[in-house]
C-alpha cells in the first residue's frame, strides 16, 4: 500500500491501464465464463445478459490485445471462432473468484448500508 499522503496522478499510474481492462464491467464476466475452456462468440453473447454484439467484440479484442484471451478461427461454413483464456488470463481466475466470493458474502451488508445511506439523504432533503 502507498503512504497516506502520496498523490497519484491517474494518467501516470503504472497499473491504471491494466486495472481499467480487468476492472471493466464486461471483461470480468468474459474471463469468468471462459474458466472451463473455450467458448464461441455466440455462446458468450447468450451467456451475458445485456451485452451488445459490438461491446462483446470490443471486449474480446481488448482481452486478446492484452494477452488474456486467444481467438482461434476454424475454417468451416460458417467459420467457427473460439475464445479461450491464455496462461496469463488463467492467472486472473483466482483473484476474480476471490472478489466474487467476497461480494457474495458481503452483498447483504452492502445493500443494508445503501438503504441506510439513501434514507439519510432523503431525511436531509426533507429538512432542507
Amino acid at each position: 500500500m502507498l503512504p497516506r499522503n502520496t498523490k497519484i496522478r491517474h494518467d501516470a499510474c503504472p497499473i491504471r491501464d491494466v486495472l481499467d481492462r480487468i476492472g471493466d464491467k464486461w471483461s470480468v464476466l468474459v474471463v469468468g465464463l471462459l474458466h472451463d475452456g473455450p467458448l464461441r462468440f455466440g455462446e458468450l453473447r447468450k451467456s451475458i445478459d445485456g451485452i451488445s454484439q459490438r461491446m462483446l467484440t470490443l471486449t474480446l479484442r481488448g482481452l486478446e490485445r492484452d494477452g488474456l484471451v486467444t481467438r482461434t478461427v476454424t475454417a468451416s461454413i460458417p467459420p467457427r471462432v473460439d475464445y479461450e483464456l491464455t496462461k496469463l488470463g488463467r492467472t486472473l481466475l483466482e483473484p476474480i473468484m476471490a472478489l466474487a466470493a467476497w461480494a457474495d458474502v458481503h452483498r447483504g451488508a452492502i445493500q443494508d448500508a445503501r438503504r441506510r445511506y439513501d434514507a439519510l439523504l432523503l431525511r436531509r432533503a426533507k429538512v432542507a
